[in-house]
């Protein structure tokens, strides 16, 4: 193959080649090996190695979750909304009770509006009737979204890190009513990136955790879940 490479002239043509040939590699490590699920132990080392060299040991005892704070992880074999419907049985319920303003019952955190939009068309069965709203800023200001969360009653947003932090940072969304934090842990991009193996998104990520979700979750109110 090497020598085949070498012999062909420099052209975009080989360039392309050449990627196309290391991309196949990279999925054939990846179908080699079977893809392992998140699980609650993958989010706190990822958490004590963020925090570890910076932070007091009584920061990070203070960053730490239980087991008890998590939700049952997805093993590969759901769609969204059968996991959605395992993990929140009563989602008719909350989704009737839920009357407040600013605020959601359900945060689903994921890398990019793309990556948003297929969340949410795929939730449709478990949603019911519910109110869904885009929390990622792609073609979306930030102060339409403050608008709407004022003006309506939404029960679920799904979106970005970056721009839902924003939102609780500018008091646009309150996590007082909020049950339930999804992250889409376990889907790969087209480059095979998971949304915790992007830089920034990891890094915006975890300041949301540590801003209030951590928090929220040690008091009990707030539940975590891997898909």
């Amino acid at each position: 193959m090497l020598k085949e490479l070498i012999a062909l002239p420099r052209t975009g043509n080989l360039i392309f080649y050449w990627r196309k040939e290391f991309q196949k590699k990279i999925s054939d490590i990846l179908e080699k090996s079977a893809p392992k699920p998140g699980v609650p132990a993958d989010l706190q080392n990822l958490l004590s190695q963020h925090f570890g060299e910076n932070r007091s040991v009584i920061e990070i005892e203070e960053l730490k979750l239980s087991d008890s704070c998590f939700l049952p992880a997805n093993d590969l074999t759901h769609s969204f909304s059968s996991y959605l419907k395992e993990i929140c049985p009563k989602w008719a319920k909350l989704r009737k009770n839920h009357k407040e303003k600013k605020s959601v019952v359900m945060l689903v955190i994921c890398s990019s509006a793309l990556r948003s939009l297929e969340l949410i068309k795929s939730m449709t069965a478990f949603k019911g009737d519910c109110r869904v709203l885009k929390l990622f800023a792609k073609h979306i200001k930030i102060k339409e979204q403050m608008n709407m969360l004022e003006k309506g009653v939404f029960h679920i947003g799904v979106g970005t890190p970056g721009r839902v932090k924003a939102l609780v940072e500018q008091d646009g969304l309150c996590l007082n009513s909020t049950k339930y934090m999804i992250l889409d842990w376990n889907w790969r991009d087209q480059k095979l990136r998971r949304m915790m193996d992007i830089p920034e998104i990891k890094k915006e990520t975890i300041d949301l955790l540590e801003m209030s979700i951590i928090k929220l979750c040690r008091e009990g109110t707030v539940k975590l879940g891997l898909f």
